[in-house]
């Protein structure tokens, strides 16, 4: 049995809905973040030393267990879990196009949206700071909006999961980083995974996500 260690309003709402898409039997541990820091609370130390969510713990028949953290990480680690499911697809183009969004979505686009968040919380200076840093945040939504507008998701015609580590980074830039109607290729793209089955049932089993 498969438990996810899930984080109010996080990254983890991803591995959820990886699950959910898979149909894979797993059990929801919830935490809420520090309403004064909004950071993980200290239990989650307990289950992985960097304290962080996701954090899954896979139990075996045998009783054995494996303790994966990362997104990344455990996507790849559930997509081979499932013979590949919403994995790598076949040909060269379209399984190049499926490492690159798997890693760009913590790789490149998070990192300024999460400085933007850090920004915006900070009286005053934040806010001049953060006007400097949205043309940077700009470039990464027109790339993302000029590759949308040629496929509908991210490794092709294929949903992988890809479109799932994609999910998050985006919806963030939505809420607070300038995604708006001026991307309409990025705006379908969002109203699509948020009309998956699957995406709604990790909602039921995830609480609160303030970004669908």
């Amino acid at each position: 049995m498969i438990v996810v260690h899930h984080l109010e309003y996080s990254r983890s709402q991803r591995v959820l809905w990886l699950l959910e898409e898979f149909g894979l039997p797993y059990e929801v541990k919830r935490y809420e973040r520090d309403p004064k820091t909004m950071l993980a609370p200290p239990e989650l130390r307990r289950i992985h030393p960097l304290g962080k969510s996701p954090v899954i713990v896979d139990r075996d028949h045998s009783g054995s267990e494996r303790i994966i953290a990362e997104t990344g990480a455990i996507i790849e680690y559930l997509t081979s879990k499932a013979d590949g499911r919403l994995g790598k697809p076949y040909g060269d183009d379209a399984a190049l196009l499926y490492r690159h969004f798997l890693h760009y979505a913590e790789g490149s686009l998070m990192p300024p949206l999460l400085v933007n968040l850090v920004l915006g919380r900070i009286p005053l200076l934040g806010k001049t700071a953060q006007k400097k840093l949205q043309p940077m945040i700009d470039v990464h939504l027109d790339f993302v909006e000029h590759e949308l507008s040629f496929r509908p998701w991210f490794a092709g015609d294929t949903f992988t999961a890809a479109d799932i580590m994609m999910s998050f980074p985006l919806e963030a830039a939505r809420d607070r980083g300038g995604l708006e109607v001026g991307r309409p290729s990025t705006i379908a793209w969002l109203d699509n995974i948020h009309a998956r089955p699957a995406y709604r049932a990790a909602l039921e089993r995830g609480g609160p996500y303030r970004f669908a």
